[in-house]
């Protein structure tokens, strides 16, 4: 007995965050906003680029907004729909209005994005923009940057996107994220998540997105191995309250662009 208790207590902590929130929520939260454009060619891209860079990011840093992600795909160059990820935390519904009509203020804005801005009908920047809408998990209230060391060309961010077949299973689904311990498995592995959120508004829902990164892809290889070969996760996914709650999984694979903040 006495060499038993040694692998049963390690047990214990393994599979408890499953059974237990391992810390109460947290009130309030962040939401985030997803903007994708989808381009065909460099000439958009530069053209996004420079907006990017040049007009939008320096507008929404003279609002005190910070910690904006921007990313292009990696697979880009292959891709006929090629796209560039721009995330912008902000603290209230209302912040998202308010950022719209500041800019329609900013001078700097509108001269810094002109070509932007005023790019003919015949020569549009993007062939189609998309804008999704999240709310922060109560057990990851806020945005995490990552912690890497390697350079920025060689990071591997990685945007997952879980629907559910309907809104009871949906919540299913966030629930094992939170209370289920997923979030906890994912700390103990140092997936460097920067954020865990609920679609609130977006062309796919019911909808839940999470953003991990890497410092390579074989770095984040080997962490998805350790995932799918923790005690925990076995536990977690073979429970009946959680099964059939996700009914489409899409990983996007990211490298952060050079005038990203992170």
């Amino acid at each position: 007995m006495k060499k038993l208790l040694p692998k049963i207590l390690l047990l214990i902590t393994l599979i408890a965050p499953i059974f237990c929130i391992a810390n109460p929520p947290t009130k309030g939260g962040e939401f985030y906003q997803i903007t994708v454009y989808h381009f065909a060619n460099s000439a958009q891209q530069a053209l996004i680029d420079q907006y990017l860079k040049d007009a939008y990011l320096p507008a929404l840093h003279k609002q005190k907004i910070k910690n904006i992600g921007v990313f292009t795909g990696i697979a880009n160059d292959t891709a006929t729909d090629k796209r560039i990820y721009v995330i912008v935390p902000i603290l209230s519904l209302q912040q998202v209005i308010t950022i719209k009509e500041n800019l329609e203020k900013d001078d700097d804005y509108k001269a810094n994005g002109k070509l932007y801005l005023e790019a003919p009908s015949k020569k549009p920047p993007y062939s189609r923009l998309e804008n999704i809408l999240l709310k922060a998990f109560p057990l990851a209230p806020f945005m995490n940057l990552p912690k890497l060391s390697s350079p920025k060309a060689e990071r591997v961010y990685e945007l997952r996107s879980y629907e559910s077949p309907t809104e009871t299973y949906f919540k299913s689904k966030v629930k094992m994220f939170n209370e289920g311990g997923e979030i906890t498995l994912f700390k103990r592995l140092n997936f460097n998540a920067v954020f865990y959120a609920s679609v609130i508004s977006g062309s796919r829902m019911p909808n839940l997105m999470y953003m991990t990164s890497y410092e390579n892809q074989a770095d984040r290889d080997e962490h998805w191995k350790s995932f799918s070969a923790a005690p925990e996760w076995k536990i977690l996914s073979a429970l009946p309250e959680y099964q059939g709650n996700v009914s489409k999984n899409e990983q996007t694979f990211l490298h952060t662009t050079e005038y990203s903040d992170y």
